[in-house]
């Protein structure tokens, strides 16, 4: 069978040109720049000009309220990929092909009348398979520029464990390479006049959801298992899916709001700042980020919002660029002192069973007092979309379980409420293989990096000084001065939210009816 015929190739361009008919081609204005499967496909096959001519899906243009995710229906080729994804990988559900023919398009699922716009999770993970760009994050380059130019802002920029493991994809030559302090060099280069490690919070993140989970464990009336709470695709995911489960949930904020919160009380006070003109950046491999950052009540600090803009990597790779400043070139520059330290523990996070990982390493040492073998509870490692693992903390039997991906976390709740399985401590990240698959990071198109980006991470682990977040002096000095201890009063108020009490009322994509 010859696949690679001149006939074969001439019904190949047609089809091409035919998608070229229907199909907005002003790259210009498209969020992968160039950065595109069909663009990549024409050029392979000679497709030079678009010979048919045609109409647009629909006359619908994107709608840029929802701050996570935009649909523009007519850069949708009909591939299928998002909903299929959305579907049959996450089990979400809330994207399908409306129409039939050439008005067929992408849309949120629903009815004609009425769409649940809630069903979608903001994970992005349809956008990391678009191939043209019809689903994209929500821009916030310019906004970031203009913030790092205004003189009369302080801008506060905090980056996650797994942007410095990923952001290197991007750039190509260091593909696979820790760029931390070349992430920091650039941001200092536009402007930034703080730049500091957010993991810093997963450190804090540890203190307080491990010390709540050590008292659920005593407390014998509590709910359990206790299920982690840094991913907001996951909580929206129980609060749409599994109401019922809210109670089962840790308190304790996402790192990034947490260090949003800190930022705006603790740092400023610590670093002589005013608390009114820092404007908080995070840098995120998740656009799930982008909405948890507007829900109202997850910003306690009483100045606006806690985290005011968040950038993806995918954002922060075109920002560098655009200043024409060549990563490779620049020099090392380490955080700003001293809320730039964070552990190994931390560094984690950002794969799936980082943040068990980093939690049972304090859990043990909260119990007995002394550290255990960093890696004794490496058992939760790996990219298996559902692991459990049973671990003794000297006398204290912690049976706890592993999930990445929705369509997994989903199969792991089933068995929970049908009393197949019994966990004290779960964890669930929305993205499969955790947040080095997140619906933010660089486009590699054909090729699955989680599982090398993790292991990127567990080497820093390896090498970090510091393992554990107990031993972390910002952290330390962090609750001498501020906080007092884990869980208390101050700590609630700043540091801890109730899923029950999020508003998640957000107007649907464009493109839905």
């Amino acid at each position: 069978v010859d696949t690679i015929s001149t006939q074969v190739k001439k019904m190949q361009r047609t089809q091409v040109a035919l998608i070229f008919a229907d199909h907005d081609m002003d790259c210009v204005t498209c969020g992968r720049y160039g950065n595109c499967e069909l663009l990549q496909l024409a050029r392979n096959l000679g497709v030079q000009k678009a010979p048919y001519t045609g109409k647009f899906i629909a006359e619908r243009k994107v709608d840029h309220t929802d701050p996570a995710i935009e649909l523009d229906v007519n850069k949708c080729v009909r591939c299928m990929r998002c909903v299929e994804v959305c579907n049959q990988i996450q089990g979400i559900g809330a994207l399908r092909i409306d129409e039939i023919g050439t008005k067929a398009g992408v849309c949120l699922n629903g009815s004609k009348d009425w769409v649940d716009s809630t069903k979608c999770v903001r994970c992005g993970q349809c956008i990391m398979v678009c191939p043209t760009g019809a689903l994209m994050s929500t821009d916030n380059v310019e906004k970031a520029r203009e913030i790092l130019e205004d003189e009369n802002v302080i801008s506060v920029v905090q980056f996650a464990p797994s942007v410095r493991a990923t952001l290197g994809d991007a750039f190509g030559t260091l593909s696979g390479t820790n760029v931390e302090k070349r992430i920091i060099a650039g941001l200092k280069m536009m402007g930034a006049n703080y730049v500091l490690d957010t993991n810093f919070s997963p450190d804090v993140v540890i203190m307080e959801e491990g010390t709540e989970l050590l008292n659920r464990v005593k407390d014998k009336h509590s709910v359990m298992p206790m299920f982690t709470s840094c991913c907001p695709g996951w909580l929206r995911f129980v609060r749409t899916q599994y109401p019922d489960m809210v109670e089962d949930l840790s308190t304790a904020k996402s790192p990034q709001q947490m260090f949003g919160a800190i930022s705006k009380t603790y740092i400023a006070q610590k670093l002589g700042l005013d608390p009114a003109k820092i404007f908080s950046v995070s840098i995120m491999p998740c656009v799930a980020k982008k909405f948890e950052c507007d829900v109202e009540q997850v910003n306690d600090a009483g100045r606006g919002k806690d985290v005011d803009l968040v950038l993806t990597t995918r954002e922060l790779d075109r920002l560098i660029r655009c200043d024409s400043i060549k990563p490779q070139d620049l020099m090392d520059v380490p955080f700003d002192d001293i809320f730039g330290e964070g552990s190994g523990a931390a560094v984690i996070f950002g794969t799936t069973g980082g943040v068990m990982e980093a939690a049972l390493r304090s859990a043990y040492y909260l119990v007995t007092g002394s550290n255990p073998d960093p890696d004794a509870f490496k058992e939760v490692r790996g990219m298996n979309g559902w692991k459990e693992a049973k671990f003794d903390l000297a006398g204290t039997t912690l049976k706890v379980a592993v999930a990445s991906g929705l369509g997994n976390a989903r199969k792991l709740i089933d068995a929970v409420n049908r009393g197949e399985v019994e966990y004290d401590f779960v964890e669930i990240m929305a993205c499969p293989g955790g947040c080095v698959g997140g619906g933010g990071q660089p486009f590699v198109d054909g090729e699955e990096f989680a599982p090398k980006r993790a292991l990127k991470l567990y080497g820093l682990d390896k090498v970090n000084h510091l393992r554990f977040s107990h031993e972390n002096q910002a952290v330390q000095q962090t609750y001498q001065e501020y906080l007092g201890k884990p869980l208390s009063k101050e700590s609630h108020h700043l540091l801890h939210t109730h899923l029950a009490d999020w508003d998640l009322e957000m107007k649907p994509l464009n493109g839905s009816k």
